[in-house]
Protein backbone atom coordinates (compact mmCIF):
# COMPACT_ATOMS: atom_id res chain seq x y z
CA UNK A 1 0.00 0.00 0.00
CA UNK A 2 1.38 3.65 -0.82
CA UNK A 3 0.41 6.90 0.55
CA UNK A 4 -1.87 7.57 -2.90
CA UNK A 5 -3.98 4.41 -1.23
CA UNK A 6 -4.96 6.80 1.47
CA UNK A 7 -6.97 9.23 1.09
CA UNK A 8 -7.98 11.15 3.81
CA UNK A 9 -11.20 12.87 2.47
CA UNK A 10 -13.07 9.57 2.26
CA UNK A 11 -12.23 8.34 5.93
CA UNK A 12 -15.29 9.03 8.07
CA UNK A 13 -16.79 8.15 11.29
CA UNK A 14 -20.67 8.72 12.53
CA UNK A 15 -20.74 9.46 15.93
CA UNK A 16 -23.71 8.21 17.87
CA UNK A 17 -23.61 8.97 21.57
CA UNK A 18 -25.70 11.23 24.45
CA UNK A 19 -26.86 14.53 24.29
CA UNK A 20 -24.80 17.79 25.79
CA UNK A 21 -27.76 20.18 26.77
CA UNK A 22 -27.58 23.21 28.92
CA UNK A 23 -29.98 21.77 31.52
CA UNK A 24 -27.60 18.88 32.74
CA UNK A 25 -24.27 20.84 32.91
CA UNK A 26 -22.27 21.70 35.89
CA UNK A 27 -22.39 24.89 37.29
CA UNK A 28 -18.81 25.52 36.39
CA UNK A 29 -15.80 23.94 34.20
CA UNK A 30 -13.99 22.30 36.70
CA UNK A 31 -16.97 20.22 37.72
CA UNK A 32 -18.43 19.35 33.71
CA UNK A 33 -14.63 18.26 33.11
CA UNK A 34 -14.29 16.18 36.55
CA UNK A 35 -17.06 14.49 35.66
CA UNK A 36 -15.84 13.58 31.63
CA UNK A 37 -12.51 12.78 33.33
CA UNK A 38 -14.11 10.20 35.92
CA UNK A 39 -16.16 8.79 32.59
CA UNK A 40 -13.12 8.79 30.21
CA UNK A 41 -11.01 6.95 32.29
CA UNK A 42 -13.89 4.16 32.91
CA UNK A 43 -14.08 3.58 29.29
CA UNK A 44 -10.22 2.70 29.83
CA UNK A 45 -8.88 5.05 26.81
CA UNK A 46 -5.03 4.89 26.93
CA UNK A 47 -4.16 7.70 28.68
CA UNK A 48 -7.26 10.14 29.56
CA UNK A 49 -5.24 12.77 30.92
CA UNK A 50 -2.70 13.44 27.84
CA UNK A 51 -3.62 16.34 26.59
CA UNK A 52 -1.85 19.15 23.87
CA UNK A 53 -0.19 21.79 24.78
CA UNK A 54 -0.07 25.40 22.58
CA UNK A 55 2.22 28.35 23.13
CA UNK A 56 3.53 30.58 20.93
CA UNK A 57 6.62 32.86 21.16
CA UNK A 58 6.02 36.64 21.74
CA UNK A 59 5.68 37.19 18.10
CA UNK A 60 2.58 34.36 17.25
CA UNK A 61 5.07 31.49 16.15
CA UNK A 62 3.18 28.62 17.66
CA UNK A 63 4.20 25.33 18.51
CA UNK A 64 2.31 22.08 20.32
CA UNK A 65 2.79 18.91 21.62
CA UNK A 66 1.46 16.31 23.99
CA UNK A 67 2.26 16.08 27.88
CA UNK A 68 0.31 14.27 30.49
CA UNK A 69 -1.97 16.34 32.35
CA UNK A 70 -1.12 15.85 36.70
CA UNK A 71 -3.51 18.21 38.70
CA UNK A 72 -6.68 19.96 38.38
CA UNK A 73 -9.28 21.25 40.63
CA UNK A 74 -10.91 24.80 40.84
CA UNK A 75 -7.74 26.58 40.27
CA UNK A 76 -6.96 24.95 36.82
CA UNK A 77 -4.51 22.12 34.73
CA UNK A 78 -1.63 21.41 35.79
CA UNK A 79 1.35 20.02 34.30
CA UNK A 80 5.19 19.56 35.04
CA UNK A 81 8.10 20.34 32.53
CA UNK A 82 11.73 21.80 32.51
CA UNK A 83 11.03 25.35 32.34
CA UNK A 84 14.08 25.90 29.71
CA UNK A 85 12.10 23.63 27.10
CA UNK A 86 10.58 25.15 24.10
CA UNK A 87 7.42 25.10 25.79
CA UNK A 88 8.28 26.44 29.30
CA UNK A 89 10.71 28.91 27.16
CA UNK A 90 7.54 30.36 25.10
CA UNK A 91 5.05 30.39 28.08
CA UNK A 92 8.00 32.80 29.80
CA UNK A 93 7.24 34.82 27.18
CA UNK A 94 3.80 34.49 26.20
CA UNK A 95 1.39 33.11 28.95
CA UNK A 96 -1.30 32.48 26.68
CA UNK A 97 -1.85 28.57 25.96
CA UNK A 98 -4.43 26.23 25.08
CA UNK A 99 -4.97 22.65 25.70
CA UNK A 100 -6.81 19.86 24.02
CA UNK A 101 -7.56 16.69 25.58
CA UNK A 102 -8.93 14.74 22.43
CA UNK A 103 -10.85 11.94 23.84
CA UNK A 104 -11.44 10.60 19.85
CA UNK A 105 -13.16 7.05 20.97
CA UNK A 106 -15.89 8.26 23.15
CA UNK A 107 -16.65 11.14 20.55
CA UNK A 108 -15.54 14.11 22.94
CA UNK A 109 -13.32 16.72 23.46
CA UNK A 110 -12.10 19.45 25.63
CA UNK A 111 -10.73 22.49 24.66
CA UNK A 112 -9.20 25.20 27.19
CA UNK A 113 -7.63 28.42 26.34
CA UNK A 114 -5.91 30.70 29.50
CA UNK A 115 -2.85 31.89 31.20
CA UNK A 116 0.09 29.78 32.31
CA UNK A 117 2.13 30.38 35.21
CA UNK A 118 4.77 28.34 37.77
CA UNK A 119 3.17 26.55 40.75
CA UNK A 120 5.12 26.72 43.69
CA UNK A 121 8.44 25.04 44.83
CA UNK A 122 6.89 23.22 47.25
CA UNK A 123 4.01 21.66 44.93
CA UNK A 124 6.24 21.07 42.59
CA UNK A 125 9.02 19.31 45.13
CA UNK A 126 5.51 17.15 46.39
CA UNK A 127 4.82 15.65 43.16
CA UNK A 128 8.68 15.37 41.95
CA UNK A 129 9.24 13.11 44.74
CA UNK A 130 6.02 10.78 44.24
CA UNK A 131 7.43 10.32 40.69
CA UNK A 132 9.33 6.61 40.15
CA UNK A 133 13.06 6.51 40.28
CA UNK A 134 13.98 6.28 36.77
CA UNK A 135 11.44 9.62 35.79
CA UNK A 136 13.35 11.30 38.54
CA UNK A 137 16.57 10.70 37.22
CA UNK A 138 15.15 11.17 33.38
CA UNK A 139 14.38 14.61 34.39
CA UNK A 140 18.00 15.50 35.30
CA UNK A 141 19.22 13.44 32.35
CA UNK A 142 17.99 14.98 29.44
CA UNK A 143 18.11 19.15 29.06
CA UNK A 144 14.35 19.40 26.95
CA UNK A 145 14.74 20.43 23.59
CA UNK A 146 18.30 21.12 23.25
CA UNK A 147 20.16 19.38 20.50
CA UNK A 148 22.11 16.13 21.71
CA UNK A 149 24.65 14.08 19.36
CA UNK A 150 23.45 10.80 20.02
CA UNK A 151 21.03 8.46 22.03
CA UNK A 152 24.42 7.18 23.72
CA UNK A 153 24.99 10.38 24.91
CA UNK A 154 21.70 10.62 27.07
CA UNK A 155 22.41 6.88 28.15
CA UNK A 156 25.34 7.84 29.06
CA UNK A 157 23.89 10.92 31.78
CA UNK A 158 20.96 8.88 32.56
CA UNK A 159 23.59 5.83 33.96
CA UNK A 160 25.93 8.70 35.55
CA UNK A 161 22.74 9.74 37.53
CA UNK A 162 21.73 6.22 38.43
CA UNK A 163 25.21 5.57 39.83
CA UNK A 164 25.39 8.91 41.80
CA UNK A 165 21.63 8.61 43.25
CA UNK A 166 21.19 4.86 43.54
CA UNK A 167 17.61 3.10 44.02
CA UNK A 168 16.15 4.11 47.26
CA UNK A 169 18.46 7.48 47.58
CA UNK A 170 16.61 10.84 47.72
CA UNK A 171 17.10 12.58 43.87
CA UNK A 172 17.40 16.56 44.60
CA UNK A 173 14.51 18.65 42.24
CA UNK A 174 16.09 19.93 39.47
CA UNK A 175 16.28 23.66 39.36
CA UNK A 176 15.17 24.55 35.97
CA UNK A 177 12.26 21.66 36.40
CA UNK A 178 8.58 22.44 37.62
CA UNK A 179 4.56 22.53 37.34
CA UNK A 180 2.71 24.68 35.12
CA UNK A 181 -0.51 25.88 36.23
CA UNK A 182 -3.06 27.12 33.35
CA UNK A 183 -5.94 29.47 34.60
CA UNK A 184 -9.08 28.98 32.04
CA UNK A 185 -10.69 31.57 30.96
CA UNK A 186 -12.96 29.79 28.21
CA UNK A 187 -13.58 25.68 28.25
CA UNK A 188 -15.63 24.21 25.77
CA UNK A 189 -16.86 20.71 25.66
CA UNK A 190 -17.51 19.16 22.88
CA UNK A 191 -19.87 16.09 22.03
CA UNK A 192 -19.84 14.38 18.97
CA UNK A 193 -22.92 13.57 16.71
CA UNK A 194 -24.01 11.78 13.56
CA UNK A 195 -24.39 14.18 10.86
CA UNK A 196 -21.85 16.17 12.25
CA UNK A 197 -24.13 18.24 14.42
CA UNK A 198 -22.58 18.22 17.29
CA UNK A 199 -22.71 19.38 20.49
CA UNK A 200 -20.57 22.29 21.36
CA UNK A 201 -20.93 24.12 24.83
CA UNK A 202 -18.18 26.86 26.18
CA UNK A 203 -17.71 28.22 29.45
CA UNK A 204 -16.79 31.74 29.78
CA UNK A 205 -15.02 33.76 32.42
CA UNK A 206 -16.86 36.93 33.25
CA UNK A 207 -15.80 38.28 36.65
CA UNK A 208 -15.75 35.77 39.02
CA UNK A 209 -18.39 33.71 37.08
CA UNK A 210 -19.11 31.80 34.52
CA UNK A 211 -21.05 31.99 31.16
CA UNK A 212 -22.46 29.32 29.12
CA UNK A 213 -22.84 29.64 25.31
CA UNK A 214 -23.57 27.25 22.38
CA UNK A 215 -21.70 26.76 19.61
CA UNK A 216 -22.91 25.92 15.97
CA UNK A 217 -20.95 22.53 15.37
Amino acid sequence: MTHQDLDPATMRKHYRSEILDEETLAEDPMGQFALWFRQTAASHLFEPNAMVVSTATADGRPSSRTVLLKQFDERGFVFFTNYASRKGREIAENPYVSLLFPWHPIARQVSVTGTAARIGRDETAAYFRSRPHGSQLGAWASAQSEVIDSRAELDRRYAELAERYPEGEQVPVPPEWGGLRVVPDAVEFWQGHENRLHDRLRYVREGGKWRVERLCP
